[in-house]
């Protein structure tokens, strides 16, 4: 998964997650991208600079990851934030495989190069992510909310 900032025609900026680059441009092209706070479709990338930890295992303050951030996140989701995140589902079920329980098992197997590398998703448990972690595979966690049209 690739994480784009990204900035509508009005001038709002915010972040999409996507499968690759390819992803990505054939959302784009397709008009699938719209801005969660006014909904103009005219989206484009923005520059932007990568979080870098200053040593393993730090996180950066105010990412999801940080406690507090996470404490304040959780306090009430606005609807805006459901229909972002329902745009996200949307794009994951759509551009990525299902792999179900199977997730961390999978994930190993493309990280060893034993199975095609692809966008997947599923469920991993504490133990699981743990594994992943201490061998090198990043994973993210989505909030999976109800789906838009149901």
């Amino acid at each position: 998964m690739i994480c784009y900032r990204l900035r509508c025609a009005v001038g709002h900026e915010f972040e999409g997650w996507y499968r690759d680059s390819a992803a990505f441009a054939q959302l784009q092209a397709g008009g699938f991208l719209s801005c969660p706070d006014c909904g103009h479709t005219d989206v484009q990338q923005a520059l932007m600079a990568p979080a870098i930890a200053k040593k393993r295992g730090t996180v950066p303050a105010g990412s999801v990851a940080d406690p507090s951030a996470r404490q304040q996140a959780s306090a009430v989701v606005p609807d805006k934030m459901i229909a972002a995140l329902q745009k996200i589902r949307q794009a994951v079920e759509a551009g990525c495989e299902n792999v179900g329980d199977r997730f961390a098992e999978e994930a190993l197997r493309m990280h060893h190069k034993e199975a095609p590398e692809r966008g997947i998703y599923g469920h991993a448990s504490e133990e699981d992510r743990a594994v992943l972690a201490e061998e090198g595979v990043q994973v993210l966690n989505i909030p999976w909310v109800r789906r838009a049209d149901g």
